[in-house]
């Protein structure tokens, strides 16, 4: 069977780009107009303009390879302090999880027992919706204690990722997932699992429902539902601008440890949530 060296990606504002041997041959529209996070970005993207955009891809391509075959997989900087990639590398510092699964450009679905290979994966890129083996990238997820589990086509699958964890004798498994559906179904087959929501920016009101009920951990990005519906029901809120809600104890108990892990200061304060500081990404859909 051959594939195709396609890439498909939905980064800032949810916008879909597209990658093809190395090179950004495709930018759609922004769903949204502003994102404090983006703003911080090393090539920031200020006004939501497919050139800022195009020029935030092309700075990840030429800065650690991603979507080519010398995509760098190993970091151990933390972008934010609340991302999905920060609090599951503290998690399996701190021993609450085994294994994080993943998705990574080159290789698709990935196992990952290493916190330096979660943040080297999911610390600089997110939204992935659609991708192609390379043989480098997945060698260098093996030789950094990952595995592989869909060499063949690299396909994206939560599920399967997590069914492999449990045959590979992980027992503590933590997994990312964007599709609320993908959530549920997790989370009534294999209860015990960590789920982390991201990459909600446009949830319907129902897929807000079915995060809020199957997640312990959600990264609120843009969507105006999940304020409204997982907010007052979060047990911890990190950040403020794009929140992150902690929905369960386990969900807590990261939150908690990557605030007992960071040097960074804190700001801990009792408030009714959802809390917010006015900066949200706009508008909120």
């Amino acid at each position: 069977m051959i594939f195709t060296d396609e890439h498909i990606i939905e980064a800032a504002g949810k916008t879909r780009v597209v990658v093809r041997d190395g090179r950004v041959v495709e930018v759609g529209s922004p769903l949204i107009g502003h994102c404090p996070l983006a703003k911080k970005f090393k090539s920031p993207v200020v006004s939501m303009s497919q050139d800022e955009i195009r020029k935030n891809i092309e700075e990840r391509i030429s800065s650690f390879g991603m979507c080519t075959r010398k995509r760098c997989v190993i970091s151990g900087d933390d972008f934010v302090l609340f991302g999905a990639s920060e609090l599951l590398s503290s998690a399996l510092l701190s021993k609450i999880i085994d294994c994080a699964v993943i998705a990574c450009d080159g290789a698709g679905t990935v196992i990952a027992k290493n916190p330096e290979l979660i943040q080297g994966i999911g610390g600089k890129m997110s939204g992935l919706v659609k991708t192609c083996p390379y043989e480098e990238v997945i060698k260098n997820i093996e030789s950094n204690e990952g595995f592989v589990p869909f060499k063949e086509d690299a396909s994206i699958d939560p599920f399967g990722g997590v069914e492999k964890a449990l045959e590979l004798g992980f027992s503590k498994i933590a997994v990312t997932v964007a599709s609320s559906h993908e959530a549920e179904k997790i989370r009534q087959k294999y209860p015990e699992t960590v789920i982390v929501a991201v990459h909600t920016t446009g949830a319907e009101r129902e897929d807000a429902v079915r995060f809020t009920e199957n997640s312990d951990i959600i990264s609120a990005c843009a969507s105006s539902f999940l304020r409204e519906i997982a907010g007052p029901k979060a047990l911890v809120q990190g950040g403020s601008s794009v929140p992150v809600y902690a929905m369960t104890e386990n969900g807590k108990k990261i939150v908690l440890s990557k605030i007992q892990k960071t040097k960074m200061q804190v700001l801990l304060k009792g408030e009714i949530l959802p809390f917010t500081s006015g900066k949200d990404p706009s508008p909120l859909i």
